[in-house]
């Protein structure tokens, strides 16, 4: 069946830098759009960026915009998160997601990863 599985998660100091992954199995990655999300400690999940099918258009929320990149490659399989400058803020579990088309909503993300925890301390 579809698995995505996250990696990269940790613990670092603000300023720092992460690099999440997340590799996709049991599906055609190159008919989904992939969406990172996070959830912090009494908050609803929101969205991260996203990636269409394509290897040029990328979307972020405004929150991250400028500090985040979202990457694919399709011949493995794989979408990356690469985080700098990070702040306390950002602590959170990020989740990786494929939906049929680019979108933001939550609600039309088809699978979803386990996530993987980012501690930013201050």
């Amino acid at each position: 069946q579809v698995q995505l599985v996250e990696s990269g998660g940790g613990l670092v100091q603000a300023g720092g830098s992460l690099t999440l992954s997340c590799t996709a199995s049991g599906l055609t990655f190159s008919n989904y759009a992939m969406s990172w999300f996070r959830q912090a400690p009494g908050k609803e999940r929101e969205f991260v960026g996203g990636i269409d099918r394509t290897f040029d258009n990328t979307y972020y929320s405004d929150s991250v915009k400028g500090r985040f990149t979202i990457s694919r490659d399709n011949a493995k399989n794989t979408i990356s998160l690469q985080m700098s400058s990070l702040k306390p803020e950002d602590t959170a579990v990020y989740y990786c997601a494929g939906s049929r088309r680019i979108t933001y909503n939550a609600r039309d993300m088809l699978y979803w990863g386990k996530g993987t925890l980012v501690t930013v301390s201050s």
